[in-house]
């Protein structure tokens, strides 16, 4: 699959989460450098306050150096819930590149993921032609 393939499937995945009033519904999707899934997960997969991208690299072992993330939402940059953002999981997982669809809204805390992520080295890719695709879990939000 390509970016667009696997970017759908985190969209895709965003429809699990059970609904909440103060988060956002997001999917994500490890794929390692030679292509292959890794791992996957969504927001309050496990525990309420689980984001997406925490969840799928919880599951993922071993080095992720290669890895690209994808996920429905911007990674976050600032986060009340937990000590560690998802962009600086993905920082320190090693993977090279973050593919989302659909940039943070300031509704709860300002999106500054992909600017953590770039200044840290990894590569943030925005493919806003599936946004809507990742709006549609959080519409009562919005």
């Amino acid at each position: 699959m390509d970016d667009t393939g696997w970017l759908r499937l985190a969209c895709e995945l965003a429809a699990l989460c059970p609904p909440s009033r103060t988060a956002f519904s997001v999917g994500a999707v490890i794929v390692g450098a030679d292509g292959r899934e890794i791992a996957r997960g969504h927001s309050r997969e496990g525990d309420p306050r689980d984001h997406a991208e925490e969840a799928a690299l919880a599951k993922a072992s071993g080095d992720l150096s290669g890895a690209t993330v994808y996920s429905s939402l911007e990674p976050c940059g600032k986060r009340a819930s937990r000590p560690r953002t998802c962009a600086e999981l993905i920082v320190a997982s090693g993977a090279r590149r973050a593919v989302f669809a659909w940039r943070e809204p300031s509704l709860f805390v300002e999106g500054t993921g992909a600017e953590v992520l770039a200044a840290a080295g990894v590569e943030p890719v925005e493919l806003p032609e599936l946004a809507d695709l990742a709006r549609e879990p959080n519409a009562h939000l919005l």
